[in-house]
């Protein structure tokens, strides 16, 4: 159900987005509610009918029979008009639903009690009009607000960007609107100060919160030539920061797109609970008028039968159904953003609960994307950290991937990298230089054929068995001799051994896609427990894959980085396009994982259980409600004393919608890390 911003507060049941005016209709719903309580305490006090039962005299004032039919009309049209034009809107789109019954309820009391007061035998029910016009609009009030709170995620990331930035000028800095960066501009940040903009450090060392787009509070350590994203807070250090991306184009926007568009996508669940909200309109009228009559033919009071047909059109407000699915949408949406998983379809996020097998691209997801040592043995006599400095004094002014790969090694250990002169490159072979007054060579097995240098047994061991893991295996000959050797491979990041594990727990089969040779991959599964690989597989032979892994009964996830994944990513039951970093504006997945971190799958398939369960308990509690309370509405117990007032019908109508309320707030508990 959805809220609007004009008079009637409630738009449809087709699942449309709340109004761009939420919080004036909560203000709105709020004001009605007080004033109408207002209006309806005269009604009460001078209702003949509670004075009778509660025993009391109301104070005598001038036309005090006319007090509660004035007032009563009053309430019925200062706090029950937003009811009426609802109601007019759902009738007029030919979709009747709770605006209407809440009408249809009023307009039966309020007509009935004129008759009545105008002369007609019977009892008047301006009372009861009073208070369940008071309740109703309680009731709203409260479940708007819930929902308001639950999508405040929008509002708390928008409060993130700061208004103001001290843009770096040639005569020093100014501060100026922060709407009136441009790309290019370079800003000081200060610490403890926002960031305004997506932009590259161009100076200076802090740490980062960037908990926005992560969930994680650890703040992130920004050295020259790291990226930043608007809304992160600086630390305790001054960042000079060169400006990339402004206002709509920054990662903050981005996410909050998605998290818009994911509150206002609708979900199966959504549909069933539309489509029932829409039904028991239909039930409740009926159910209506059948009660009517039954109570005219079997004791010919029309002011009881009017009464039991108040009641069972009140308790029959598809309320609960209506709060029930997009208060859960709301508060998951904005656990999951907290979590760094954005949703951008919920039904992706519907389907994820159901799945059973989770396939990963391996490159980029897997694994780090980049070559870097992952393994080094040192010959007897060296150490592992003097055999990797003397490749890294040898390797560090290359740019070579391997080169690379073995200066960062060394940059990642802090290991101590000597001075080295005299380089020279050994076309096909490696390179050489001078340490320490010592040749020292770097290269792979041609270059110990070159040398005639031979292996000790415990590095040939090593060389065989990097060998068959697929990895690049680099040699570090000093004078001849052989005092190590380094295997290079894309190294796997520390926490996917955890998230398959995580994985594996949750009952879901793992499968591993890649473009690598055979021994590659099935090194990376090994480390990682995975069972199943396919190896060799070509960008656009993943999509085929996932096709394949379908048509076997499974349901499947892909989980890529959304650029040559996306073709599986769309095969897939549900695309997660894992590692978007700073760019959350990937196309290609239903899930985005903000982080390059593959436990967060887990968590998102937790999120998805989750989430469908309370849908599942609040749809249970809301219909089973009406089946249980309409009955009873229209007096099936009357032969045993029981009757249920209208405004005790408003009553618990409204207190089902609490507890449907309540029930989705318990999501929050949820430990999304297991």
């Amino acid at each position: 159900m959805s809220h609007g911003h004009e008079s009637t507060g409630h738009e449809d049941h087709e699942g449309h987005g709340h109004g761009e005016h939420e919080g004036h209709s909560v203000d709105m719903f709020r004001n009605l509610f007080w004033g109408s309580l207002l209006l309806a305490l005269p009604t009460l006090i001078w209702s003949e009918s509670l004075q009778g039962w509660l025993g009391y005299s109301a104070p005598s004032v001038p036309f005090r029979n006319a007090v509660a039919p004035v007032f009563g009309t009053a309430v019925f049209l200062y706090g029950g008009r937003v009811f009426l034009s609802g109601a007019r809107r759902e009738v007029t789109a030919g979709q009747p639903g709770m605006m209407t019954l809440i009408s249809l309820a009023i307009t039966v009391a309020f007509g009935y009690s004129v008759a009545v007061t105008s002369g007609w035998v019977g009892e008047a029910l301006w009372w009861e009009l009073a208070t369940l016009v008071v309740i109703m609009l309680l009731g709203h009030w409260i479940e708007m607000r819930s929902i308001r709170q639950a999508r405040g995620a929008l509002d708390e990331l928008a409060r993130l960007l700061p208004d103001t930035a001290e843009r770096v000028t040639e005569e020093g800095t100014e501060r100026i609107p922060a709407a009136d960066l441009v790309a290019g501009d370079v800003v000081l940040v200060r610490p403890g100060a926002a960031i305004p903009g997506d932009g590259v450090v161009l100076d200076g060392r802090s740490g980062v919160d960037e908990s926005l787009i992560s969930g994680e509070s650890t703040p992130v350590e920004k050295t020259e030539g790291s990226e930043v994203v608007a809304g992160s807070v600086n630390g305790s250090g001054a960042l000079r920061i060169r400006i990339d991306q402004t206002g709509d184009r920054t990662t903050l926007a981005g996410i909050m797109r998605l998290v818009q568009d994911a509150q206002e996508s609708r979900s199966r669940t959504q549909a069933l609970a539309d489509r029932a909200a829409r039904g028991l309109f239909y039930l409740a009228v009926g159910a209506g008028a059948l009660t009517f009559v039954s109570w005219i033919v079997t004791t010919g009071d029309a002011s009881l039968a009017v009464q039991r047909t108040v009641a069972v059109l009140v308790i029959a407000c598809p309320h609960a159904l209506g709060v029930a699915i997009p208060l859960v949408v709301a508060i998951s949406t904005r656990l999951g953003a907290s979590n760094g998983i954005l949703v951008r379809d919920r039904r992706g996020l519907e389907e994820a609960r159901s799945l059973d097998t989770i396939a990963f691209d391996k490159t980029g997801t897997l694994t780090m994307g980049d070559f870097g040592v992952v393994d080094i043995v040192a010959a007897e006599g060296w150490a592992d950290d003097d055999v990797l400095g003397l490749a890294a004094a040898i390797e560090r002014d290359s740019e070579h991937t391997i080169a690379r790969g073995i200066v960062d090694a060394a940059g990642e250990r802090s290991t101590d990298v000597p001075e080295a002169t005299d380089f020279e490159a050994i076309p096909g072979h490696g390179a050489e230089a001078v340490v320490e007054g010592v040749v020292v060579r770097v290269g792979g097995p041609a270059l110990l054929d070159k040398l005639g240098a031979s292996l000790t047994p415990t590095l040939d061991d090593a060389a065989r068995e990097s060998e068959k893991r697929g990895r690049t295996t680099v040699y570090v000959v000093r004078d001849r001799e052989v005092v190590g050797l380094l295997g290079l491979a894309d190294r796997v990041r520390p926490e996917s051994a955890d998230a398959v594990a995580r994985l594996h727990a949750l009952g879901l089969d793992v499968v591993m896609l890649t473009g690598d040779a055979h021994p590659v991959a099935e090194a990376v599964a090994a480390d990682l427990g995975i069972e199943t690989v396919f190896a060799q597989v070509l960008p656009d032979q993943k999509a085929d894959r996932i096709r394949a892994l379908r048509s076997e009964g499974r349901r499947v996830a892909m989980v890529g980085d959304g650029v040559n994944d996306a073709p599986a990513l769309a095969t897939a039951d549900v695309g997660i396009a894992i590692g978007a970093g700073t760019d959350v504006a990937v196309e290609s997945g239903d899930i985005v994982l903000v982080e390059s971190d593959p436990r967060d799958v887990a968590r998102m398939i937790r999120l998805s259980r989750a989430t469908y369960r309370k849908m599942i308990q609040n749809l249970w509690w809301a219909a089973g409600y009406n089946v249980v309370a309409l009955p009873v509405a229209a007096g099936v117990l009357a032969r045993w004393g029981v009757l249920l007032p209208p405004a005790l019908a408003a009553v618990l109508m409204s207190a089902s919608t609490v507890v449907v309320a309540v029930n989705a707030q318990l999501l929050r508990r949820v430990d999304l890390a297991g």
